[in-house]
């Protein structure tokens, strides 16, 4: 074999010519976005405060913060009693339960977004639940399920959809974000065995077909307000999630997204709720599998590589680091294969 030819043209030419070297590259790069990973989860880690929670900027979010950098630590493959993030997750649990009040809700009522916290930490601890080996610690998380389960489906308004707060408290306002992050997190407790009606479920995703236009972008709730990309991507995880592939109403959707996110807006476009829209993009393109998700990573990735804090992690002016690198550690993790909600 003659290896010398393969250095003509560049490191293109000697990845296509040499396969074994062009592995070896791969592995490099991989071994980077490892490290750059255990970085930011490590930032992470040194961030929690003593009581088990995370916040966002200003103290607000403690819920929703916790829920999602607990869940990056879970798609490193740590879990509550194995692995390098093992104390974290723990006393992200603790937090969690403490958190879990008597109707159900895994928040507090101060809170005006706690929908958000309530859905994430639904997935968080479905999460949990499933690798649990102590009896009275799995039997709690159960019952902190169960019970906020139920707070969904008393939470749902007449429409079928979620708002900030309950139906109740709300006055029966609804819109599609919070609407996702419900689904997905009844969707986790379902795969984790804990029981939820399909009523609740099919109620969701008739709203979200009715929020949806004809061109496949979901607006910002049933009574309009123009079709949004991040919603759009977020609807589209929250229906692969619940075994919808390939309906009209997904392949409208994965249109849509095709058009506004990605692959036809590149990487780079700007977009308020870029991380947002990505976190949930991503799980779509991870689930399509095959070349597009091998180009869509590649790209997603050399992005959140660019970004990356020398001191590790992301930074965030409008709601802070724990938020970006939360979502940027899943993100760069789906491949791992750790976390059931988000699996092919």
């Amino acid at each position: 074999m003659r290896i010398m030819p393969c250095f003509r043209g560049g490191l293109v030419v000697l990845a296509a010519a040499c396969p074994f070297l062009a592995g070896a590259a791969s592995s490099l790069a991989d071994d980077k976005l490892d490290a750059v990973v255990q970085d930011a989860l490590d930032v992470l880690a040194s961030s929690q405060k003593r009581q088990g929670y995370w916040e966002a900027n200003q103290g607000q979010y403690r819920v929703a913060m916790t829920a999602l950098a607990g869940t990056a630590m879970l798609a490193e493959g740590s879990t509550a009693t194995t692995g390098r993030y093992s104390r974290n997750i723990r006393l992200a649990v603790d937090y969690l339960v403490s958190m879990s009040r008597p109707n159900g809700l895994i928040g507090y009522r101060e809170d005006y977004h706690y929908t958000y916290g309530h859905g994430f930490s639904m997935v968080f601890l479905s999460q949990v639940y499933g690798e649990e080996e102590d009896v009275q610690r799995r039997e709690e998380i159960r019952d902190v399920l169960t019970r906020a389960v139920q707070f969904c489906a008393d939470a749902q308004t007449s429409r079928g959809g979620w708002g900030y707060v309950s139906a109740k408290e709300g006055s029966d306002f609804d819109e599609g974000s919070t609407c996702i992050t419900q689904v997905q997190g009844l969707r986790a407790c379902r795969n984790a065995g804990i029981p939820v009606s399909r009523e609740i479920i099919d109620r969701a995703r008739d709203y979200i077909e009715k929020c949806t236009n004809a061109q496949g972008g979901v607006e910002y709730s049933i009574r309009g307000g123009g079709p949004r990309p991040p919603i759009t991507a977020a609807a589209l995880a929250a229906m692969f999630n619940a075994g919808e592939y390939d309906t009209e109403l997904t392949r409208r959707m994965r249109d849509y997204c095709r058009r506004t996110i990605w692959p036809d807006k590149g990487m780079d476009s700007s977009n308020a709720h870029w991380h947002y829209m990505h976190f949930y993009f991503s799980q779509v393109m991870y689930r399509t599998g095959g070349d597009d998700w091998n180009k869509y990573r590649e790209e997603l990735n050399a992005k959140l590589l660019k970004e990356v804090q020398p001191s590790g992690g992301w930074g965030d002016v409008q709601i802070g680091m724990v938020y970006t690198t939360s979502l940027n550690c899943i993100m760069l993790q789906l491949d791992k294969g750790f976390l059931p909600i988000y699996q092919r």
